[in-house]
């Protein structure tokens, strides 16, 4: 009987992290019955950050909160207790561009209701927060959670400016008096990017297409005129995250790590991976991007250290991408005849996957 860890991230767009591993070990278990597969669902602070938690630390309860969507619409979401007092909170959930149903708001969208749950977090008491914050739908440079939070931007006849990129260039003053504090054990943020706020790197540059953004150049504008107000440089790594999401919570004085590093560490799949003898991870689409930190790769590197072999499992899987780091791959797309196919039904094809994954290993033993 062999012991196998299944840790992928989610598969954006089609399937959540818990849901692949439960799909990868369905198809492994209909070839090897009797093997012990744990399932360790990951995430790098995007989707599926909440659910790798609940699903991999015992005793960990959902907190319901209502919050401001993106778009301003009510969403009924939540955040994590753990059984230490930390609060995991997920951006995607609150304030993310899932949200809003394909239809983007580039220059009204806010991370406001991200804020919400934060402050209901710490009103619940939490020693320590854990903020996820990949995926974001806005470029409002973190003004709406750090307003949900007490904090005020205000126009020049002393009114508050509305939500979103938008209304950047209109804040004359900032008031931080009313700021909520951070909890004791301070703020972990969660990120799988290590861009500025600004620049050819920024926050609007290199993130504001995907969210919609038609004028770089003013997003970047309003983006400036609010770093006037802040004594943190604009240019520090990760600043540009969620559109400027981190570098208000730089300002507030969290900590910025490698999500998918600090997730690993966090549900201690270190654990879990010693007395394994295969690791199985994977994401929607594998790629240069994905070797550079994100979770195939940090499980990868967990399970390197522990001498323990890791196999591969995505949607898709670049042409050019150094696949060393896995002794076993397996494509969703090659499986089903096609992207178009593998995303219809990407629990099908996991099953699948891990089906294959299991013959390979027996293939090996015969």
């Amino acid at each position: 009987m062999s012991r196998v860890v299944v840790a992928p991230d989610s598969f954006k767009g089609s399937i959540g992290a818990a849901a692949a591993s439960a799909a990868l070990r369905r198809g492994w278990l209909s070839v090897h019955p009797r093997d012990d597969v744990v399932l360790c669902p990951m995430a790098d602070g995007g989707e599926g950050t909440l659910d790798a938690f609940a699903a991999s630390v015992a005793d960990a309860r959902r907190m319901p909160v209502a919050v401001t969507g993106p778009a301003g619409a009510p969403v009924e979401t939540a955040w994590l207790l753990l059984p230490d007092g930390t609060g995991v909170v997920e951006l995607a959930a609150t304030s993310g561009i899932e949200l809003l149903a394909g239809r983007l708001r580039p220059w009204d969208a806010s991370t406001r209701g991200f804020g919400e749950a934060i402050a209901a977090a710490l009103d619940h008491g939490v020693e320590h927060l854990v903020l996820g914050i990949g995926s974001s739908a806005s470029t409002d440079g973190g003004v709406g959670m750090l307003s949900a939070l007490g904090a005020r931007f205000l126009d020049v006849r002393g009114a508050a400016v509305s939500d979103g990129a938008r209304v950047l260039l209109a804040i004359a003053r900032t008031e931080a008096g009313s700021l909520r504090l951070p909890p004791p054990a301070g703020v972990t943020v969660l990120s799988d990017v290590t861009n500025p706020l600004l620049g050819p790197r920024g926050a609007a540059a290199a993130f504001g297409a995907q969210k919609g953004v038609d004028d770089v150049a003013r997003a970047e504008a309003g983006l400036a005129h609010l770093a006037s107000f802040v004594s943190l440089d604009p240019m520090t790594p990760g600043a540009g995250a969620a559109g400027g999401t981190g570098f208000a919570l730089r300002a507030w004085g969290a900590m910025l790590v490698a999500g998918a590093a600090e997730v690993a560490r966090l549900v201690h799949l270190d654990d879990a991976v010693a007395a394994a003898d295969l690791v199985v991870t994977g994401e929607g689409t594998f790629d240069a991007q994905s070797a550079e930190g994100k979770a195939p790769a940090a499980v990868a590197a967990t399970a390197a250290q522990a001498g323990v072999p890791v196999a591969l499992v995505a949607g898709q899987i670049a042409a050019d991408v150094d696949l060393g780091l896995f002794d076993a791959v397996v494509s969703l797309t090659a499986l089903a005849g096609s992207a178009a196919a593998a995303l219809a039904d990407p629990a099908r094809w996991l099953e699948h996957a891990g089906a294959e994954l299991a013959s390979r290993r027996r293939r090996r033993e015969c």
